[in-house]
């Protein structure tokens, strides 16, 4: 998997399998996590205010969601700005080359219209930047805040790559498993460490002094056990330490989300059968919707279809023995005036 290749982004337009109609899940980990966007941008205007208020969001991919983000944006600013007029506001919207931007696009005469209606209030620009995170984006000392949701635990390439024998060292898994051997685990390891601290760095630069970043990144654990994350916690601590002097870890949480939270059926009972089918089936399409140009590289409709079927009949085994969660940590990050 090299940098920057067109088949990583979500599934594109507002089909039934897209990711614009699959993405409540990840909805509503950015609800749960909303509460330390709002204290990172309460601390930001106590001590600055600026004019025109420069936010980049990466790894924005497609959708309603995107423009949730910024929603909620000017709503925290305009409660926080007490003593101040509510400023210009300029977003970016960054993901791949990949990524369908125009669906986004096509979303936006009807933003505006509502935020001058709601808000009365129309300084509000909205930028495309394709590119990848994983280096610069921006001119030095540019942007006031950086979020991103769901993005970081993309690796900028595939670990293994430059193994000759990955499929036998991996046990023929194309990602790392609760089975992986070590080397394995240390490869998937090395390389988000490479990629955290290029991104760290990079938005070290791109940061006014005294601006700041909300990340929201996935982690992998076994167990919804608080141990695991605070390894995490004291690993993200450390490389902020080593790697980014100029910036300073403000807080660290984790949130958990079941992976069928959010999910409302219209007309059933959740407990009843059908309501557990129908569950399963929207899980089944979030994941289609985030992962199926991935696998279109390698495999054919028929195979990808047949994969999802298993996928839903594994799903429903599962969840009656065990509770299926994702944990989210969530980065409040500042850069030092």
């Amino acid at each position: 998997m090299e940098r920057d290749q067109p088949s990583l982004h979500m599934n594109s337009g507002k089909g039934e399998m897209s990711y614009a109609n699959n993405s409540s899940i990840q909805r509503q980990m950015m609800l749960k996590a909303k509460f330390i966007l709002e204290e990172t941008i309460t601390r930001l205007y106590r001590d600055s205010s600026p004019n025109c208020m420069k936010v980049a969001d990466l790894g924005c991919s497609v959708g309603p969601n995107t423009l949730l983000v910024i929603s909620n944006i000017i709503n925290m600013v305009d409660t926080a700005c007490t003593h101040c007029d509510l400023p210009t506001f300029q977003f970016y919207l960054n993901d791949l080359f990949g990524n369908d931007f125009n669906t986004t696009i096509k979303l936006l005469p009807d933003f505006y219209t509502k935020l001058v209606q709601y808000k009365g209030h129309g300084s509000c620009f909205i930028n495309i930047t394709p590119g990848s995170f994983y280096g610069r984006l921006f001119p030095s000392n540019s942007i006031n805040l950086f979020h991103s949701s769901n993005s970081l635990h993309w690796l900028s390439q595939d670990p293994l790559l430059e193994c000759k024998d990955a499929a036998s060292v991996n046990k023929g898994h194309c990602h790392i498993v609760s089975t992986s051997p070590p080397e394995v685990r240390k490869a998937y390891l090395k390389q988000y460490q490479q990629d955290f601290k290029l991104f760290l760095r990079s938005r070290s630069e791109e940061l006014v002094p005294g601006g700041a970043m909300v990340l929201m990144h996935l982690g992998y654990h076994e167990t919804p056990r608080r141990t695991s994350f605070e390894i995490v916690s004291l690993i993200l601590n450390d490389m902020l330490m080593e790697e980014e002097e100029s910036l300073f870890l403000e807080r660290l949480e984790v949130v958990i989300t079941a992976w069928d939270e959010g999910i409302n059926i219209e007309g059933g009972d959740d407990d009843s059968f059908h309501g557990e089918n129908v569950r399963v089936e929207i899980i089944s399409k979030h994941v289609q919707a985030a992962m199926e140009p991935l696998l279109s590289e390698k495999f054919d409709a028929e195979v990808i279809k047949e994969l999802f079927v298993r996928f839903q009949k594994k799903i429903m085994q599962i969840m009656k023995v065990e509770k299926l969660e994702s944990a989210t940590f969530v980065i409040s990050i500042t850069k030092k005036a």
